[in-house]
């Protein structure tokens, strides 16, 4: 009987070992687990500053080597990478140039930029541009000149987008917009070697109404082309004028 009570009270002890010994295999797997994850975390929130600091320091670069000459100002706001309106594609090569318009009257170019970024989360649509210009002629930058963008269905992968707020159902430009949008064009066109025959209208691939104003009104069109022309020999003229001044 008392032998009986020995081996109870081992076979006890032993068990109790056990079940503290897998405790602590438990709780130790589930620091490790917390720790894996809080590393990935980091990991993620890391790698996202790094990606916007060197997003702002190739603008910085770019601007400092001068290919920023003749451009006229524009803010840099780029989309975090999602598939929904900034996919990270690369450009293949950018042989054009398609001008958009928002077809949503009144609204700013932020406005429209901020339309993008929140696709990463609604998942409403797939779409972005380059560029947004807005109804007083300011200028955002929303994607890379690098990556494609979803605003021109089969030119994606090969051209430059640019969306242009308006005022009304006309789609007509203001003064401003119609002026930044030139000199945009022409600094691209100059930067990308392109000439005025390679910017078109969203129109030009898809035969949608878009930009609407220029195309009810074929003749604007073909004078915004002429002042495109016009932009790009002065910025050619404004590079030489830098790189003289180099070598003085």
């Amino acid at each position: 009987m008392g032998q009986r009570r020995g081996n109870n009270r081992r076979d006890y002890r032993r068990i109790n070992r056990r079940r503290q010994r897998n405790k602590r295999l438990m709780l130790f797997g589930l620091v490790l687990l917390g720790i894996i994850f809080a590393i990935g975390v980091i990991k993620i929130v890391t790698g996202k500053i790094q990606d916007a600091k060197l997003e702002k320091l190739q603008t910085k670069v770019t601007q400092e080597n001068g290919s920023f000459i003749g451009a006229p100002p524009f803010d840099v706001e780029l989309l975090d990478v999602n598939e929904y309106s900034r996919p990270g594609i690369p450009l293949k090569k950018i042989k054009g140039i398609v001008v958009h318009y928002t077809a949503n009257p009144g609204s700013t170019a932020e406005e429209n930029r901020n339309y993008f970024e929140g696709l990463k989360d609604s998942h409403e649509t797939k779409v972005s541009s380059h560029f947004v210009i807005g109804i007083e002629g300011e200028i955002v930058q929303c994607i890379p000149s690098s990556e494609i963008a979803y605003a021109s269905n089969s030119r994606n992968d090969d051209t430059l987008s640019i969306e242009c707020c308006h005022k009304d159902e006309t789609g007509e430009f203001t003064q401003a917009t119609y002026d930044s949008l030139v000199k945009l064009v022409g600094w691209l066109c100059y930067r990308f070697d392109l000439k005025s025959s390679d910017v078109i209208r969203h129109y030009d691939v898809t035969e949608k109404i878009c930009p609407k104003y220029f195309v009810d009104h074929p003749d604007a069109w073909e004078q915004f082309k002429k002042d495109v022309d016009a932009q790009i020999q002065v910025v050619a003229e404004e590079v030489k004028a830098a790189a003289d001044n180099k070598t003085e």
